[in-house]
């Protein structure tokens, strides 16, 4: 068999490889048995993490700092990027709104706010942005994306018609929406957004229940945030006109999938998807014969929105093979049964964990297996 093109897009092996060295090695093994074989490398992310960086470098874009809050509204720095000549902002709400920011000790969802990615929006709106890719994932608010509207001019009133903070605290005494104040800019601006989790805004699977906890709620508080998130529902169905608690996704980052929605008019899809849009990754994969993809560990929820997942739905659409490597695999039956040709563990045998993790050894190992699936191809496989 002889390959003319393989397209190589793996996610991050955390703690290990980036999706760009994870790629170099596969890249390096193939070249070993088939040297005449072209291959193209898609940096790709989940939507969390690394998102803007990989969009940004496929398309050539730049990044911009700007002076935000944090999540208890201390002044930092964040940075976000800008593609297609500045016309599209792509950006991390964890780069000004995630709990990565906070000390344990800090972590508390009655406070925090997502004021920070609010002022981010508006820069970009500012400078002339009219697109957003926006990806919602490590938040540290529970505050229905309050305060990220409130940087945005928006005035969230109590029943005296006094102006509130914004905070997961205070949405129990949200009465009034107030967008008479909204930047202007934001008429004609289009909101996609990466959101990987499809919890409902409030009840025993919203966004207080399930995620307030690591965030640094406590059982009590978990109520009063759950409670506060009704209420923000009732006054945002009020204000819209529009059911908005059962939208999935609506539950993710704190509500903020719900806020942006609602009051902004995103668009709310997984992370990958959104990805692989902005790069274009389908017009990578015309005319490859083989996709390798992969991470850390492939399982059961690699089905449900991870990066092979996304990979694999869309190489499928091309009647491409996908064969997947991970650091560990469990359960590949599913895997295999939900459409990719073959899934490998990159780990050889007995090891520690962490050494296994040693970006070294983890390199080599990649490189190693690809090689082995490589020599099969070249040598077992019949034309």
């Amino acid at each position: 068999m002889e390959l003319k093109k393989v397209v190589l897009a793996f996610d991050s092996f955390k703690g290990s490889l980036s999706s760009e060295e994870a790629a170099a090695r596969a890249q390096t093994a193939i070249g070993h048995l088939f040297p005449g074989c072209e291959t193209v490398t898609a940096l790709v992310a989940d939507g969390g993490e690394g998102t803007t960086e990989a969009i940004v470098r496929a398309l050539g874009g730049s990044r911009r700092t700007v002076r935000v809050h944090d999540p208890l509204m201390r002044p930092i720095e964040a940075q976000y990027g800008w593609i297609d000549g500045g016309c599209t902002a792509v950006m991390e709400m964890a780069a000004a709104s995630g709990l990565t920011l906070l000390a344990d000790s800090e972590r508390n969802p009655w406070q925090t706010s997502t004021f920070g990615l609010g002022e981010m929006i508006a820069d970009a709106l500012r400078a002339g942005c009219r697109k957003f890719l926006i990806g919602i994932g490590g938040s540290a608010t529970n505050d229905g994306g309050c305060g990220m509207l409130r940087a945005l001019g928006f005035r969230l009133l109590d029943d005296r018609g006094r102006e509130l903070d914004g905070t997961g605290g205070s949405l129990a005494e949200l009465r009034t929406i107030d967008d008479r104040g909204a930047m202007e800019e934001l008429h004609g601006a289009e909101f996609t957004v990466a959101c990987d989790v499809d919890n409902p805004l409030f009840g025993p699977q919203g966004a207080a229940h399930v995620f307030a906890r690591q965030k640094g709620a406590d059982r009590q508080m978990i109520e009063r945030l759950d409670e506060g998130l009704r209420n923000f529902a009732r006054v945002v169905e009020r204000h819209t006109g529009t059911p908005i608690a059962t939208v999935p996704g609506a539950g993710a980052a704190g509500g903020l999938g719900a806020g942006m929605k609602s009051l902004l008019h995103a668009r709310l899809v997984p992370g990958i998807e959104m990805l692989l849009d902005a790069i274009g990754f389908e017009d990578m994969l015309r005319g490859a014969d083989l996709v390798l993809t992969g991470e850390g560990r492939l399982d059961a929820q690699t089905l449900h929105g991870k990066v092979p997942c996304g990979i694999l739905a869309a190489a499928r659409r091309q009647q491409i093979p996908v064969i997947a490597l991970g650091g560990s695999v469990e359960e590949p039956g599913p895997l295999t049964d939900n459409g990719f040709t073959a899934v490998f563990p990159i780990v050889p045998g007995p090891v520690t964990l962490a050494e296994a993790m040693r970006p070294e050894r983890a390199g080599a190992n990649l490189e190693n297996t690809v090689e082995q699936i490589m020599r099969t191809l070249k040598y077992l496989v019949k034309p």
